[in-house]
C-alpha cells in the first residue's frame, strides 16, 4: 500500500520542508520502504555549505522508522534516537544522486520503551548508506503525538 507525502507528515515529528520522504512504497509489521527525491532540492533544510552531506541519510532513516511505527501501531508516538552504530558511507553527499532515494528500515527488535532497526539507502538500486539505530519512545505507549 503506497502512502503520500501529506500521510508522511502527519505522522512523522518533522513538517514542512523538514519531511523528508515523499511515499510509502510498502510495509508490513517487521519492515518499510520509502521513497525520496528531496535531497535533490536546494532548500533541503539539512543542506549546509551548499551541499547535503551522506551522514544526513541517517534522518531520511528515522523518518521511515517513526512512519512504519505510526504504522504498525495506528498513530505517531514521540521517541528520539538514542544511538546509531555499524553506519557505512558508501558516498561522500546526497545531492548530487541524481536518482531517487530508497529508504529501507528493517525492525529487529522492540518493545514498550525502545525498537531497534537496521536501515539501509539506496540511489539506483546502489547501497550508499547502511546502519543500525536505537529509537527511545518518550511516554507510555498510548500517548500519541499531537501538534
Amino acid at each position: 500500500m503506497r502512502l503520500d507525502r501529506a500521510w508522511i507528515a502527519s505522522h512523522v515529528p518533522h513538517h514542512g520542508s523538514m519531511c523528508l520522504l515523499d511515499e510509502v512504497l510498502e510495509w508490513d509489521t517487521h519492515y518499510i520502504r520509502c521513497g525520496s527525491g528531496t535531497h535533490r532540492n536546494a532548500g533541503n533544510p539539512l543542506r549546509a555549505h551548499g551541499r547535503l552531506g551522506a551522514a544526513c541519510g541517517i534522518e531520511y532513516a528515522a523518518q521511515a522508522m517513526a512512519a512504519h511505527g505510526a504504522l504498525v501501531h495506528g498513530r505517531p508516538r514521540s521517541g528520539y534516537i538514542a544511538s546509531v552504530r555499524g553506519v557505512s558511507l558508501l558516498v561522500s553527499r546526497l545531492d548530487d544522486l541524481t536518482a531517487d532515494l530508497v529508504v529501507t528500515a528493517n525492525l529487529v527488535h522492540s518493545d514498550a520503551a525502545t525498537a531497534l532497526y537496521d536501515f539501509s539507502l539506496f540511489s539506483a538500486e546502489r547501497l550508499i548508506l547502511k546502519g543500525r539505530a536505537t529509537i527511545v519512545f518518550i511516554g507510555s505507549p498510548d500517548t500519541a503525538t499531537h501538534d
